[in-house]
This record gives C-alpha cells, structure tokens and sequence, in this order.
C-alpha cells in the first residue's frame, strides 16, 4: 500500500512539473520547500480574457496550502458568439483545474456571468476546508467596451 501511494505522489509531482501554463516562479526563501507558482489561464470560450493565478506549491510535500490569488483582464476581443456558448447559470461552469494534493485536494477556477452588470467573474477556490475555512480569491472582467456589452442583458422578472 505504501509503495502505490509513494508510486502515486511520483507521478504526481511529475506530472505537475510538466504544466506549461507556468509563467512565474518565485522562491520563498533558502530554508523553505515552499514557492510560489504563478500559472496562465486562456479562458478556453472567452478567449479574449487572460487569467493568471499565484498558488502555492510545496515541494517535496504529499499536500500543497490552499492559498492563491487571481487576476484576469481582457487581452482580447470578446464576442456576444462566446457569451452565447458559455454557461449563464448562478454557478457558472469549472474553466481550470490543478490538483494541490494526492488526497483529493483541488485548485478550481470558476467562470460566472453577472448579465445584470455585464462582467465576467473568475472565482479561483480550493475543493478542501483549510484552517476552518475554503480559501478563495475573485477577480473580474467587465464587458464594457466588447462587442459582447449588452448583447445578454439580464432578466428584469
């Protein structure tokens, strides 16, 4: 059992160094494992708006914290075809996923849409209770001014 669990943490580690959406790496210091990360997201619909995400990975450590931080802006056109193909609903839908743990623990980044306000929001969360808490970070990208502003107003019911 010990042997599937280290064989498991290998791949995983491994596999995390092989993540090209890497842009920045930031050491915290000469006698800490523990750096952070900074990682690019293209929104995969909205390809127009760039994210990017600080985490905090621990190296040589089975679970990463659950810290981080978003920022994303528009580098891009945004279309009232990508508004059309994306999901409106309160929960909107999982556009990035890292894994921070063998033991299930996830970084996600969550695309909602405020019609009523006409923004995009990226919410970037941890799938695991941290210190009594679900660490999480927001960040916001107003359509105004994209040939998407108002082309999906909000219900007035």
């Amino acid at each position: 059992m010990l042997k599937r669990i280290l064989g498991v943490a290998i791949i995983a580690l491994v596999l995390n160094g092989c993540d090209n959406s890497e842009v920045g790496d930031v050491s915290l210091g000469l006698f800490t494992t523990k750096d952070i990360k900074i990682d690019t997201l293209n929104d995969p619909i909205v390809t127009g708006v760039t994210c990017h995400i600080a985490s905090i990975e621990a190296n040589l450590s089975l679970s990463d914290p659950s810290d981080s931080s978003i920022a994303c802006r528009q580098t891009g056109e945004i279309t009232p075809e990508m508004i059309a193909d994306i999901d409106k609903s309160n929960s909107g839908e999982i556009v990035f996923k890292k894994s921070k743990s063998i033991f299930f623990k996830s970084m996600k980044i969550r695309r909602i849409f405020d019609a009523k306000n006409q923004t995009l929001m990226y919410v970037s969360y941890s799938t695991k209770e941290t210190s009594g808490s679900f660490k999480h970070s927001l960040s916001t990208v107003p359509l105004w001014g994209t040939k998407a502003f108002n082309a999906f107003p909000a219900d007035n019911k």
